[in-house]
């Protein structure tokens, strides 16, 4: 008991004055060594740590399926993607004989919309990596 009596005497100061802190003195924290400090080597060893991975490209990709009809497809292609005909038709076919068709590529986030867009237009839609 009389060790919880000195530390409470030690850390606490009955305030004499209305209005007084009764904190005696802040907590005085070690003083830790900041990165790239002389003897230290973590400046170096940061320096060759850290690499930039590029944009990985992302690509939409349609899907053939047995409920839209063929014109219905290339219309949506040229509508949504602005597409010239011959290439929403070209793209079409290839929906048509391959199964599948890359429409779009680019950012991850830009992708993800135009594979919804392609949902809300009843077109089975996905979203993939590009091939590198």
């Amino acid at each position: 008991m009389a060790v919880v009596a000195q530390l409470v005497e030690r850390w606490l100061v009955v305030p004499d004055v209305a209005g007084s802190s009764p904190v005696d003195r802040p907590i005085e924290r070690p003083v830790v060594a900041a990165i790239g400090d002389a003897g230290t080597g973590l400046d170096e060893r940061l320096d060759t740590d850290l690499t930039v991975a590029p944009d990985v490209p992302w690509v939409t990709i349609v899907w053939n399926d047995p409920v839209n009809l063929m014109n219905y497809v290339a219309r949506v292609f040229r509508t949504y993607f602005g597409l010239p005909a011959a290439k929403a038709e070209r793209l079409m076919l290839l929906v048509h004989h391959e199964g599948k068709a890359v429409v779009a590529t680019g950012p991850r986030e830009l992708m993800e919309r135009h594979t919804e867009a392609m949902h809300e237009f009843g077109l089975w839609a996905s979203i993939a990596k590009a091939d590198t």
